[in-house]
């Protein structure tokens, strides 16, 4: 008996020393059960289809607005393509007019040229046929004549060439003016091209900065949609994961049940059968403090009752550090917060009451082995704020 006393006390204070080295953690009220832990796993499974099916709908609105813009892009590079052909034509039209012009301007100086060269000589031959003493004169060829019908003949000679000097002259005016004329035209052209040619480097332009707006937001459409799709993916993988955790929660708590069932059909000790250790009061009503320090009397003896049941029951360990320090059973224990009760003694009057009267044997929740905070479905003895079953 001394001997397992030993074993007991070492194992309590070394766990009291090594959790109350950690620090003060906070925790709940209560143990979470296999049960809830199962049903919250399965409200956060829920929560994530929930966040991968948002994603999901988000990505697919993300590509539609995607495709749209892409289908807008495809205009719109179609129309700068045209825009610039445009542009370009009108250049070439702009370059070969101002070669037209260019020419129609060398046209117009060999035109003016010719015209008073003409000019020029005209005047000389007038000069010569009507200034006297000079052997061509008008009058001393007229003069020359041998007869009346001569004198006529050399008349219209003369008129003849004044009539033809007078229509080159003419044709060369004529032939400036419509040069000229031709200049203007070009010349005005040439200004309604250089128009065109601002219009559509405005609208290339504006095309452009249309196409690179729209390119901006496809790649950041594209980008959002390649982080929904990683959201997508790591919610598969958290999905997968949670799976796995309920499927091994729903394995657990139908052992717990089983178990629980177990433990109501097997053999159970008299608590006169029972040998405390010291420290067992102590470690008991610490407990009942973390579990339900703040629950009426009754629920403390009730979660006193469940540790005492337990290891009356041959399902479970046969002390109460061995019921209370099992794996996964209490959260206290985990958590330390237990540890920390017991580096304080936290238990109040109350609880170790409470301890007193489940180790004396007494019980409020008949052979109950569970407790937890209520949930919809779960039968039991409702006591303060928890069940027990």
């Amino acid at each position: 008996m001394k001997s397992l006393y030993r074993r007991s006390a070492a194992v309590l204070l070394a766990s009291v020393m090594a959790l109350a080295a950690a620090g003060s953690v906070s925790m709940p009220v209560h143990a979470e059960t296999t049960l809830e832990r199962l049903q919250k796993a399965k409200a956060e499974k829920e929560k994530t289809e929930d966040a991968r099916e948002n994603t999901q709908d988000r990505k697919e609105s993300l590509e539609i607005t995607k495709n749209s813009l892409l289908g807008q892009l495809s205009t719109l590079n179609d129309d700068l393509a045209q825009v610039s052909t445009n542009l370009e034509e009108i250049e070439a039209d702009i370059e070969a007019k101002e070669i037209q012009i260019e020419q129609t301007e060398a046209e117009l100086e060999e035109a003016i040229r010719i015209q008073n060269e003409q000019y020029e000589n005209m005047k000389l031959r007038i000069k010569s046929m009507y200034e006297s003493g000079g052997n061509d004169s008008y009058l001393n060829f007229l003069f020359s004549s041998s007869s009346f019908s001569d004198f006529l003949n050399k008349s219209d000679y003369i008129d003849r060439i004044n009539q033809y000097d007078q229509k080159l002259l003419r044709q060369f005016e004529e032939s400036r003016e419509h040069v000229e004329e031709t200049k203007a035209q070009l010349e005005e052209e040439l200004v309604a091209l250089n128009e065109l040619k601002a219009e559509a480097e405005t609208e290339k332009s504006r095309v452009a900065g249309l196409v690179s707006r729209t390119s901006a937001n496809v790649a950041d459409y594209s980008s959002q949609i390649a982080d929904a799709e990683a959201t997508i993916d790591a919610l598969e993988s958290m999905l997968s994961e949670q799976e796995q955790d309920i499927a091994a929660l729903q394995k657990q708590y139908e052992e717990e049940l089983a178990k629980s069932r177990l433990a109501a059909q097997s053999k159970w000790r008299d608590i006169s059968e029972v040998s405390f250790e010291e420290g067992d009061r102590r470690l008991l009503a610490n407990l009942i403090y973390c579990e339900a320090g703040g629950e009426p009397y009754t629920g403390q003896v009730a979660v006193g009752a469940v540790v005492i049941n337990r290891v009356l029951s041959s399902v479970y360990p046969n002390t109460v550090v061995g019921v209370i320090y099992q794996n996964k059973q209490f959260s206290p224990v985990a958590s330390g917060r237990l540890a920390m009760a017991l580096a304080n003694d936290s238990a109040t009057q109350s609880c170790y009451q409470a301890a007193d009267e489940a180790m004396g044997g007494v019980t409020n929740v008949g052979q109950c082995v569970y407790f937890r905070t209520p949930i919809p479905g779960l039968e039991g003895i409702r006591i303060g704020g928890h069940i027990f079953y």
